[in-house]
Order: structure tokens, then C-alpha cells, then sequence
């Protein structure tokens, strides 16, 4: 199975882009992030015709997270646990069957946390990062494959970086951050891509400001992070680099996951 997560900074402004990547691509599930419309303004028809299924958690002008596949999901949870005030949509997990049991994957867009030092945003991001650990540890208790598939507006290490001075008071490189990161993969959480390639300018966000992408000024944000039954079932990772280079094209890049799911 080919497992991608891909912000797609408004779907309705990169539909041609996207239906282009998943003619070409072929994934069989596709988390996307920041798909920026309700529900019912989501563009499913164009995904649909190409054989997808379509499950969104959306919402007005920003945020929103949904779930593409080939298969339809067996079961569809919104939202991540932990706090019912939270409004934004940030979370959508599908369940689905495969060969040897079933499979859990997620989407998620992790809050940016940007300005660091705003009394609300910052406090926000490492809070839902908190909720998120809880999540993960209650997965991790079913022992099954699971995949956190997702933006998470956080850069692991500094090789995860074209210039980590640059981002050194950023809310995506602090060290809490950085230490909520690392505590999920405490858990036994696998980094799909850092699993495959000790590979330096490996990145994922190309900033459409100062020629970021012209002059290679990216980072490492998106994420598969794997259960180690989804672990022992990946075979190769690869990110989708040449999308950057599509006209009107997300700041953001497909990461891509390969597994085999097959029954033993």
C-alpha cells in the first residue's frame, strides 16, 4: 500500500494539482491538511471520479484535514480527543481493513504555534501535542498498525533544516517542541522517512517568500510517524519533491509512505 500525507493549503485553489499528483501518484490513501472548506464545499466530485473515497473534517477559511482512499474506510472518528472546547479541525482517523487485520491511519495538522512567545498560541500547540501523546498511547495499547500521518509544524533536528539559527526562536524548532516531538516517538513511535535515509536537505516546506524554494531554504515538517506493527510492515519511503514545481503549488510536498500489508 502507498500511504501519503500531503498540506494541500486549500483544496479548492489545488484541485487541478492534486488530481494531477493522484492520477500520476496512485496512492491508495492520501492524508491531506489545511484543506481549508466545509464539508459540503470540499470538491469531492473531481476525487471521486478518479476512484476515491472521500472523508473530510472541514472547516470555514482554514484549518480542515481529510481522508482519500481507495478503499472506504471501515470506521471514521473526528477530532482528536482530550478537550471538547476545541473548535478547530485539525483531526480525522480512518480504520481499514487489510489483508491481516486492520489498519489505523490519521491526519493531522499540528498546530503552528507561531508568534512563540504569544500567550495563546504557543500554550495551544504543546497542549494539543500533550492530547495527541494520550491518543497515540491509547493506539499503541490495541497493537495494531497505526499511522500518524500529517503536518506537524515541527522540525525534528536540526539537519531537518536548511539553517537551524534561522529558526531557532521559531515555534516549530524550540525545544519544547522539539521535546513533545521525541516524546511520541519515546512511546515507540517510528519517523517513516528518518527509518529510510540519513539523507541531509531532505525537506518537505518550501516558503513561497525570498526564493525559498529556488534556493533549496526548506524543512522537514511532515510526518508519518509508524506503530511498530506499521513499522515492521514499511518497505520505503519517498517525498514527491517535483510537486513544488507545479504551477500554483502548495508550500508543502506529498511524504509518502510504501508498506506491505499483505496477510503472512
Amino acid at each position: 500500500m502507498k500511504i501519503a500525507t500531503w498540506n494541500i493549503n486549500g483544496v479548492k485553489a489545488r484541485i487541478v494539482n492534486l488530481c494531477q499528483w493522484l492520477e500520476s501518484a496512485s496512492p491508495d490513501i492520501v492524508c491531506l491538511q489545511e484543506i481549508k472548506s466545509v464539508d459540503e464545499g470540499f470538491p469531492r466530485a473531481d476525487i471521486e471520479a478518479l476512484g476515491y473515497h472521500v472523508e473530510t473534517h472541514g472547516q470555514k477559511g482554514f484549518n480542515g484535514v481529510a481522508l482519500l482512499s481507495k478503499q472506504k474506510p471501515d470506521e471514521v472518528n473526528r477530532g482528536l480527543p482530550g478537550d471538547d472546547a476545541d473548535e478547530q479541525a485539525r483531526f480525522i482517523e480512518g480504520v481499514f481493513s487489510v489483508a491481516d487485520g486492520v489498519l489505523r491511519v490519521c491526519s493531522l495538522y499540528l498546530p503552528n504555534g507561531n508568534p512563540s512567545d504569544d500567550p495563546v498560541k504557543y500554550p495551544y500547540k504543546l497542549a494539543w501535542m500533550a492530547r495527541l501523546h494520550r491518543f497515540a498511547a491509547e493506539r499503541l495499547a490495541l497493537e495494531e498498525p497505526l499511522i500518524l500521518a500529517g503536518d506537524y509544524n515541527v522540525i525534528p533536528q536540526p539537519h531537518d533544516c536548511y539553517d537551524p539559527a534561522a529558526w531557532a526562536t521559531d515555534a516549530l524548532f524550540l525545544p519544547q517542541t522539539r521535546a513533545a516531538f521525541h516524546a511520541l516517538t519515546n512511546l515507540g513511535l517510528t519517523d517513516a522517512v528518518r527509518a529510510t535515509s540519513d539523507a541531509v536537505k531532505l525537506y518537505s516546506f518550501w516558503d513561497y517568500q525570498a526564493g525559498a524554494w529556488q534556493k533549496n531554504s526548506g524543512i522537514r515538517i511532515d510526518h508519518l510517524l509508524l506503530s511498530p506493527e506499521a513499522t515492521d510492515r514499511l518497505v520505503s519511503t519517498e517525498i514527491d519533491k517535483h510537486v513544488r514545481s507545479w504551477e500554483k503549488p502548495s508550500d508543502h510536498v506529498p511524504v509518502i509512505g510504501h508498506f506491505n500489508f499483505a496477510a503472512a
